[in-house]
């Protein structure tokens, strides 16, 4: 149990263009943590980090809570299962949130094709957009990670009738999806349909609509 009871801080960067923010500020969310939001400025280095070179693990976002200071995202999934274990952002069943890590950390360290040719952008909507061939063996591992998880586990959610932290790493894949019109099977795009009908990513993509746009480099340098 934390140490004291000073309200935690969150900072995150873009919330129309950070992947990783969204992710972070799922999980506190979910967690029921009570915090601020603090927004570091586009210009700032670690932020620019974040956005072009694709980091999961740069300062951004990092949560402060008391004395503890977390700023790797699944480091802050592990911090906020232990401190709200009631929460849960991990199965019950052991074999499960084994499973949930698993797929979690996959995504936390990989697919760096994917995350590099369809940037988070969740103001843009393209009709059609040709995938470099280099991205295609990602999209199509996503989708077999998602068919698994929603054939083993009965959805709506990837791991059962409620939002784990597997699902908080995958929400922004699911907006990149629609904002490149990837192709989907069915039941892969109910999936999305109910992440996006989810109240937490509904308030998020709220505050990313009313975002200024500052970035408007970032298609071109993708």
């Amino acid at each position: 149990m934390k140490a004291d009871m000073t309200k935690a801080t969150l900072t995150i960067s873009s919330r129309n263009y950070s992947s990783w923010s969204l992710r972070g500020w799922l999980l506190c969310r979910m967690a029921g943590l009570d915090f601020m939001e603090e927004h570091v400025g586009l210009d700032d280095p670690d932020t620019r980090q974040e956005l072009l070179l694709l980091s999961p693990s740069v300062l951004v976002p990092r949560l402060t809570d008391g004395a503890v200071t977390v700023w790797d995202t699944l480091a802050i999934a592990e911090y906020l299962a232990e401190i709200a274990p009631k929460a849960g952002l991990l199965p019950g069943d052991q074999a499960a949130r084994a499973h949930c890590r698993a797929v979690s950390g996959e995504m936390h360290s990989g697919f760096y094709n994917l995350r590099s040719a369809l940037p988070m952008n969740l103001k843009a909507r393209h009709d059609q957009f040709k995938i470099f061939s280099g991205a295609r063996p990602d999209v199509e591992r996503i989708k077999a990670i998602w068919s698994e998880c929603l054939a083993a586990y009965e959805g709506p959610y990837l791991f059962g009738s409620a939002p784990t932290v597997a699902d908080a790493m995958y929400a922004p894949v699911c907006t990149r999806f629609r904002t490149y019109a990837v192709d989907l099977e069915p039941e892969l795009q109910a999936y999305c349909e109910t992440v996006f009908a989810w109240p937490l990513m509904q308030e998020w993509t709220d505050g990313a609509l009313a975002e200024p746009d500052e970035i408007v480099e970032l298609e071109v340098e993708f």
